[in-house]
C-alpha cells in the first residue's frame, strides 16, 4: 500500500491510504447527525474482535471520549479532544507512556480516530474572544460519528455469532447426554448391536471437541453427534418394531445393524423387488416420518453428488434434488422408481438416498432395484437414512484422518 510521510518537528509520522480515506469519510458526515458517544463506545467494545482491537486500546478510547464534554457526538461541533499524555495515562488506568502511544496508533489505524496535528506537534486549542474554541489540535472523534451505524452492525454480528455458538454448544451438550443414556440403557438391557463400536465412535467425537475452537468445527461435531444419536435411535426402533410386528421373522428382517453398518449399501434386494414389483400403496403411510439431516452434513458425507449439481456446487436442497435427477438417469434408475421413492420418502430424502447410492455405486448390483427395496422398507416404517449416512461417514473417517 502506498504511504505518505508528513514531516513534523518530532519526526516523520506514517500516514496510510486507509487513514486518508477515514478523514474523507469523516468530512462527509450527514448534516445534523448525532449519536451517543457511549453507545458508540459499547458497540466498538462488542466489535473489537472484528476491528482487531485489544482491551488496552479500548481503555484509551474510553479516556479520549471522557474529555469530550457532551454526551452526544454532533456533526458541526468541535469533535477534537486535546488532552496531554499525562492526562490520558491517568484516565486510562495508569498505563505506561509507551503503551499509550502504541494503542493510540491502533485506534488511528483502525479508523476510529484521526490526528489533527498542530505545527509544533502539541495538542491544544485556540479560543476566540467569546471563549468558544476556534481551532483545536489533538485527536478528532469524527470517524466514530461517521461510522456509528457500521459499528452498530458489527456489534450485532458479533452478538449473533455468540448466540449461535451458545446454541451449538447447548445442542452438543444435549446430544452427548442423550447418546450416553441410550448406550447405557442398550448395554444394560442387552440390546442387539455392536455397542463397543458405537461407544468408540462416541468417545472419538467427544475427544475431538477438546481441540475444536472455530464455530464451523463445532457445527461439524454437532452434525456427527446428531447422526450418531439418530443411528442409535433407529437401531433400537427397528428392533422394537420388528419384535412387535412379526416375532417369527424379526431376526431375519433386522437389516440395519450397527455392527454391520458398512454393509448396508451392499444389501441385495429380494427377487420380487428385482423383478420391479412396486411397493404396496398402503405402505406409504409411514409409521413415523423419516428424520431430516443437515444439508451440509449430507454433502460432506456424499461429496460425489456435488459434481452433478448446477455449477458443481450444492448450496441448498433444490440443488441436491436437481443433482439427484441427473444421477438417477446415470445409474439407470427408472423414472417411475424414483417417483415412487419421492412419494414415499419425500423429495429431499429420496435425493439423499440417491446421493448415498452414488457413493457406493460400485458395490450395488442394481441401483434401481436397490432404491425400490429402500422405498418398500420406508413405506413399512423399517428404513431410515441415519444408518446409511452413518455407514458412509465411518467409511470416510479413516481417509479424513490420514489427510489431516
Amino acid at each position: 500500500m502506498q504511504t505518505e510521510h508528513i514531516a513534523t518537528p518530532f519526526g516523520r509520522r506514517r500516514m496510510t491510504l486507509a487513514s486518508v480515506k477515514s478523514q474523507f469519510d469523516s468530512a462527509r458526515i450527514k448534516k445534523g447527525k448525532s449519536a451517543s458517544k457511549w453507545k458508540i463506545y459499547r458497540d466498538t467494545c462488542e466489535a473489537r474482535s472484528l476491528l482487531g482491537l485489544r482491551d488496552r486500546a479500548l481503555a484509551v478510547l474510553n479516556a479520549l471520549l471522557s474529555f469530550y464534554p457532551e454526551t452526544d457526538l454532533i456533526e458541526g461541533s468541535n469533535l477534537v479532544v486535546f488532552p496531554s499524555n499525562a492526562q490520558l495515562i491517568v484516565r486510562a488506568n495508569g498505563i505506561a507512556g509507551t503503551t499509550l502511544r502504541e494503542n493510540l496508533g491502533f485506534l488511528v489505524r483502525a479508523g476510529l480516530i484521526h490526528r489533527n496535528d498542530s505545527p509544533n506537534g502539541k495538542r491544544y486549542a485556540r479560543k476566540g474572544r467569546d471563549g468558544s474554541i476556534e481551532t483545536a489540535y489533538g485527536f478528532n472523534l469524527a470517524p466514530l460519528l461517521a461510522r456509528s451505524e457500521e459499528l452498530a452492525l458489527l456489534a450485532q454480528r458479533v452478538a449473533e455469532g455468540k448466540l449461535r455458538l451458545k446454541v451449538i454448544k447447548e445442542k452438543i451438550t444435549i446430544a452427548r447426554r442423550d447418546i450416553r443414556k441410550l448406550i447405557s440403557a442398550a448395554t444394560e438391557e442387552g440390546a442387539a448391536g455392536d455397542w463397543q463400536s458405537i461407544e468408540d465412535r462416541f468417545v472419538a467425537i467427544t475427544r475431538g471437541l477438546r481441540t475444536v475452537k472455530a464455530d464451523a468445527g463445532l457445527a461439524e461435531s454437532l452434525d456427527e453427534l446428531t447422526l450418531l444419536r439418530e443411528g442409535i435411535v433407529n437401531l433400537l426402533e427397528v428392533q422394537l418394531i420388528s419384535e412387535k410386528s412379526d416375532t417369527n421373522g424379526a431376526e431375519n428382517r433386522q437389516h440395519i445393524q450397527y455392527s454391520n453398518t458398512e454393509s448396508i449399501l451392499e444389501f441385495e434386494p429380494s427377487s420380487e423387488t428385482e423383478q420391479g414389483e412396486r411397493p404396496n400403496r398402503k405402505a406409504k403411510r409411514q409409521r413415523e416420518p423419516i428424520r431430516s439431516f443437515p444439508l451440509g452434513m449430507v454433502v460432506r458425507t456424499c461429496p460425489q453428488i456435488s459434481d452433478y449439481a448446477p455449477g458443481g456446487r450444492i448450496g441448498q436442497w433444490r440443488d441436491l434434488m436437481a443433482a439427484a435427477v441427473v444421477v438417477r438417469s446415470m445409474l439407470g434408475v427408472s423414472p417411475s422408481g424414483y417417483q415412487e421413492a419421492c412419494e414415499v420418502m419425500g423429495q429431499e430424502h429420496a435425493a439423499v438416498a440417491m446421493a448415498c447410492i452414488l457413493e457406493r455405486a460400485g458395490h450395488i448390483n442394481s441401483a434401481g432395484a436397490y432404491l425400490r427395496d429402500l422405498t418398500a422398507r420406508a413405506g413399512r416404517g423399517e428404513f431410515s437414512l441415519g444408518p446409511m449416512l452413518m455407514a458412509l461417514m465411518r467409511i470416510a473417517a479413516p481417509t479424513r484422518t490420514r489427510s489431516a
